[in-house]
């Protein structure tokens, strides 16, 4: 293998991943797929359908538009918490994989460094890649 010299955390290959997900994860995950349907997106033309008519039964304009500002707002809220938790553990899963696929990489190529002298530097590049998610900022 390769010596790191960086002070960020190894790669995560594939085998040091827990098999099973933690309850709330697994939540996020269902919700992801029940929400990315079309029949959601149907369900969710049928509740302004319903909210529609009720502006004869409630006693003011400002209720009628509170009530579904009220619950969509909630439902926004808590849709974007469990996708964003779904996609930021699949944004790392990403980077784990790409990871892995350097150091994959930097290893075979180490192995061919004597005959190709060249790919010490391109090596050396690679592996200062690897766990650079760590290091850069968003800032140009």
């Amino acid at each position: 293998m390769f010596a790191r010299t960086d002070p960020t955390p190894p790669h995560v290959m594939p085998s040091h991943v827990p098999g099973k997900l933690p309850i709330f994860d697994r939540f996020a995950n269902y919700t992801g797929a029940w929400v990315s349907r079309g029949w959601f997106f149907a369900l969710c033309v049928l509740i302004v359908v319903v909210w529609l008519p009720t502006i004869w039964v409630l006693p003011t304009i400002d209720t009628w538009q509170l009530v579904i500002n009220t619950a969509t707002t909630i439902i926004t809220f808590l849709l974007v918490a469990l996708l964003q938790n779904t996609q930021s553990r699949s944004d790392k899963a990403t980077q784990h994989k790409l990871n892995a696929i350097a150091a994959a990489l930097a290893e075979l190529m180490g192995e061919f460094e004597d005959q190709r002298p060249q790919l010490r530097g391109h090596r050396a590049e690679l592996v200062a890649a690897i766990g650079l998610e760590h290091r850069e900022t968003s800032s140009t």
